[in-house]
């Protein structure tokens, strides 16, 4: 039996990471509903409504898969197989949430006026046909200046966490224990990961934060979110970052143990998934692992299945439902890795593959 003082110190924690956690889950969901609201229904007045696949949502399953993700979360920081992540470490900054939620509100308005007109190419200019390729020229999202400038890089969190209201980093941290399996048996210090696709960084940050030992490769194709990335890991010191897309990396054959990617392949069309498996391949080591974290499929929840039918009619994403129907084993496989291990979390499914050794 663990002594009382243990008891009641992971007592205390325990209400620490509840009561951070509410006070997120209601500071973003407030921010959803108002967007939602501007956002209006799926079908401009006197269209007929959208011809649905499947089946309707089940409400009471949602709200329990929620539930169950910060009882999982919870229960891997108590077991030690992650850290109390950071936001929930410190205190907020409330001249950095106004900021933050100003932004929200005002950019908001500037998504739902692009929704209505399915203006959704506004960054595919002359200027930026050259240097990038086409499919990555859209608006997701019907977000304001794609991921091209240091304004959308800055906003882009508060973004995620409010379609999520909440729970967006607590889904992420579900692959840690994916990279803890990774890592054992190997030495931290020699052991080497690229996140394709970083982003800001969130979920490279979260590994440097548990594994600080680990050679850490940030890649992304947009220079705003890089540096991003960048001042959000400020002094670690074992990261390297790369500017180039997830298909054509430029990095050396057989250079990395973990190869991740959060949120995507949703993002690709079906020709670049294949391309970006293919690298994946060949940047691993033999034996090496790679993480995928994206959204649920069709049929993984089936009762979740009319919410991912309708999300990209909603939003901005002329991939997501091809990607739904995706089989991920057999596009990895034609790749040459082999399916290891599968969870659900929420609204994420995380998954990995091993190179054969």
């Amino acid at each position: 039996m663990a002594p009382l003082n243990t008891v009641i110190a992971n007592g205390a924690k325990r209400a620490a990471y509840g009561a951070a956690q509410a006070a997120r889950v209601l500071w973003y969901t407030g921010h959803y509903a108002y967007g939602r609201r501007l956002m209006g229904p799926l079908t401009d007045p006197g269209q007929a409504p959208y011809a649905e696949e499947f089946g309707p949502l089940d409400r009471a399953r949602l709200k329990s898969a929620f539930r169950e993700l910060f009882q999982r979360d919870w229960k891997n920081i108590e077991a030690g197989l992650y850290k109390m992540p950071a936001e929930l470490r410190r205190a907020p900054s409330f001249s950095k949430l106004w900021r933050e939620s100003r932004d929200y509100f005002l950019d908001a308005r500037k998504v739902a006026r692009r929704k209505a007109v399915r203006a959704h190419s506004e960054v595919m200019t002359d200027a930026h046909r050259d240097k990038y390729p086409r499919y990555y020229l859209q608006n997701f999202h019907y977000q304001t200046d794609g991921w091209l400038t240091d304004e959308s890089a800055a906003r882009y969190d508060m973004q995620v966490e409010t379609l999520f209201t909440g729970s967006a980093a607590a889904m992420r941290r579900q692959a840690l224990p994916f990279v803890a399996r990774a890592l054992q048996g190997k030495d931290a210090g020699r052991a080497s990961l690229l996140d394709l696709g970083c982003g800001c960084g969130g979920f490279i940050e979260e590994v440097n934060n548990n594994w600080p030992m680990v050679q850490l490769t940030a890649l992304d194709l947009s220079p705003a979110y890089l540096g991003r990335a960048r001042t959000a890991l400020g002094e670690a010191k074992k990261i390297s970052y790369v500017q180039q897309p997830a298909e054509a990396t430029g990095l050396a054959d057989a250079s990395f143990d973990i190869v991740s990617s959060v949120y995507l392949f949703h993002e690709l069309p079906p020709k670049v998934r294949a391309d970006v498996a293919a690298e994946i391949m060949r940047l691993l080591k033999p034996g090496g692992t790679y993480i995928h974290v994206d959204t649920i499929q069709y049929g993984d929840e089936s009762g979740f299945d009319i919410l991912l039918e309708n999300f990209p009619r909603g939003f901005h994403e002329p991939y997501y439902d091809s990607y739904c129907r995706t089989d991920l084993d057999a596009l990895f496989g034609e790749a040459g890795l082999a399916k290891d291990d599968e969870t659900l979390a929420f609204l994420t499914k995380i998954s990995s593959f091993r190179k054969p050794a």
